[in-house]
């Protein structure tokens, strides 16, 4: 009989609250942007994370990463952050064979959702680290080695008293600055006005970034168009994409 690590097997003491912001992890040395809370898992996506973890994710580790080592060649490497279920991530991977993309998610539900379509696509260019993308880029991101990195959708934390859990902050823009290559992209998504504004402010006062636009980016080609994103459009809601760069050194 298989048996499902306790590491990935959603916490039965997970909290039940949906109005409160987490409490900072202790010794983590940032307020966390997620909280977990009891969430369905489907027995696939169960089955997944038990047959397919050890094959396609790293485990979190204070060491910087070789990504050449990783992914076993030698390609540029994106950083996800907050995959959701990964139908993105799974279409991007596709489109994008001569890249790598390194995805950063802590939900069990997501995370099985994504090594599922991993498999079932055949592809050889993801690697998942279930862990908080804070400590992930702190620890075990080298400085100067990422080609670009995704933010698509993160929790907006609309509650102005929850505004400091979200992840788009000035210390994490730098953090995130220094290790993009020069050139290396920041590509941001949000449905949220309130967190689109935020992120334009944060993202354009860090010196090390430059705007590719004046102001919002035209939704890229390369990022695929959800369903979830295109209920909300039919509804009349906003989406709002943002595309810094890194300065030259």
């Amino acid at each position: 009989m298989t048996t499902t690590p306790a590491s990935v097997l959603p916490d039965p003491t997970a909290g039940m609250e949906t109005d409160k912001a987490p409490v900072p992890h202790p010794g983590a040395g940032h307020i966390r942007s997620f909280v977990h809370r009891r969430s369905h898992i489907t027995p696939s996506q169960l089955e997944a994370l038990e047959q397919l973890l050890p094959k396609w994710s790293l485990p979190y580790g204070a060491a910087a990463l070789g990504f050449e080592q990783v992914f076993a060649r030698t390609a540029p490497t994106v950083l996800e952050i907050g995959f959701g279920m990964g139908e993105t991530t799974e279409k991007i991977a596709l489109a994008r064979p001569e890249e790598n993309f390194l995805c950063v998610e802590v939900f069990n539900a997501g995370v099985g959702a994504l090594l599922r379509r991993i498999e079932a696509s055949g592809l050889q260019n993801i690697r998942i680290i279930q862990h908080d993308a804070v400590e992930v880029l702190r620890d075990m991101i080298p400085a100067n080695s990422l080609a670009g990195v995704h933010i698509y959708f993160p929790d907006p934390w609309p509650k102005s008293r929850h505004h400091k859990r979200r992840l788009v902050q000035p210390p994490f823009i730098q953090l995130l600055a220094s290790r993009l290559q020069p050139g290396g992209y920041i590509h941001c998504a949000t449905d949220w006005q309130n967190y689109a504004e935020q992120m334009l402010a944060v993202l354009g006062a860090e010196p090390r970034l430059a705007n590719t636009c004046d102001g919002y980016a035209p939704k890229p080609d390369f990022r695929p168009q959800t369903k979830f994103e295109t209920r909300g459009l039919r509804l009349g809601h906003g989406v709002w994409d943002l595309i810094f760069t890194r300065n030259p050194d």
